[in-house]
């Protein structure tokens, strides 16, 4: 009997698998002042993950405060254009001993949720809503007007036999009702699935593409065409090779993402027909990387928030300049910027 590989363990092994995969040449200029326009200091909520739960301060890094005492709260967060609430994941794991000493395993599953931050003012931190019971929904990212919620399905999340994972990029509203399949990709019988979508307010929409459970790059196609051929699917994502955790910005001028690679590897902006690439934001030098979940963008659109492997929350504007630690190093990981 054999068991869902993770994700994040197959993200480690694939980038030496696919290092001789050819890659495009990219300058790693940063974005000139001028065409950034004006930068003003940074507004807003900047949530994130410490521990398990879900905290929020100002984007100077002050006032923190424990929104929601999930103990579980696992990858991206999203929050409603509103300010009101936070999409989040909580994570657990299927853990089987058969009978026989070969059969048997672990994987981690996953469902999507919702915090109040009302509720947190109130000193109530242990309030919160389901809106996904699948056991493999993940990622979630808020649609611009509130109405829905995107993210990513395994749909074999829940069989503890399962051979391999079935991704599909899916959408819900916030109540939990009007789910639908999106990308239907186990009709096409190949291993080539869609995770981590994010969407912009004109209906494009970018995710990372794997095959085999190997990552390989950044997607981008319209909602409407989101049934793009497998093969416009692998041509896309071996062109941007290792680019990954997309994320647009709020007035659809930009996708952030973070470049894998160990050679090159860094926060970056990327117009949505790659025609422009720059570079935001590399790593102190040390043993400290970008966590592959997706940066977030201020309401403004000129800033970006993200997190490194020390447990730091960083900000830094989209020229590369004014890179600051707002808290750790520590255990503070995967933040998201109030819309």
């Amino acid at each position: 009997m054999k068991f869902l590989i993770p994700l994040s363990k197959c993200l480690l092994s694939a980038f030496l698998m696919l290092s001789l995969i050819p890659t495009i040449g990219f300058s790693v200029d940063k974005l000139p002042p001028e065409k950034a326009g004006e930068i003003s200091t940074p507004v807003g909520k900047i949530a994130f993950i410490r521990e398990g739960n879900i905290w929020a301060y100002d984007a100077n890094g002050s006032n923190a405060d424990m929104i929601c005492e999930a103990t579980n709260a696992d990858g991206r967060l999203s929050w409603s254009p509103d300010g009101k609430k936070i999409a989040f994941t909580r994570s657990g794991q299927v853990d089987l001993k058969g009978p026989d000493p070969n059969v048997g395993g672990r994987h981690k599953v996953y469902d999507i949720f919702i915090a109040w931050v009302d509720s947190a003012y109130h000193n109530n931190r242990m309030w919160w809503t389901r809106i996904s019971e699948d056991l493999g929904s993940r990622d979630p990212e808020w649609s611009a007007d509130g109405s829905k919620i995107y993210y990513t399905k395994d749909m074999n999340a829940n069989l503890v036999n399962a051979f391999t994972p079935n991704y599909q990029i899916c959408s819900i509203n916030p109540e939990g009702g009007d789910f639908d399949i999106l990308r239907k990709d186990w009709q096409n019988f190949a291993d080539d699935f869609l995770l981590s979508p994010t969407v912009c307010k004109d209906g494009k929409i970018a995710g990372v593409t794997i095959n085999k459970l190997k990552p390989i790059g950044m997607v981008t196609t319209t909602l409407d065409k989101i049934m793009l051929p497998i093969d416009s699917i692998r041509a896309q994502g071996t062109r941007n090779y290792k680019m990954m955790a997309p994320a647009f910005s709020p007035d659809g001028k930009w996708l952030a993402y973070i470049n894998n690679d160990l050679n090159d590897g860094g926060l970056y902006i990327t117009t949505p027909d790659f025609k422009e690439k720059y570079l935001v934001f590399r790593p102190p030098v040390g043993n400290i990387y970008l966590h592959t979940v997706p940066p977030s963008f201020s309401p403004d659109s000129k800033w970006l928030t993200f997190s490194t492997t020390d447990g730091s929350i960083w900000i830094c504007d989209i020229t590369g300049s004014g890179a600051r630690r707002l808290s750790g190093p520590g255990l503070d990981k995967f933040p998201a910027w109030s819309k």
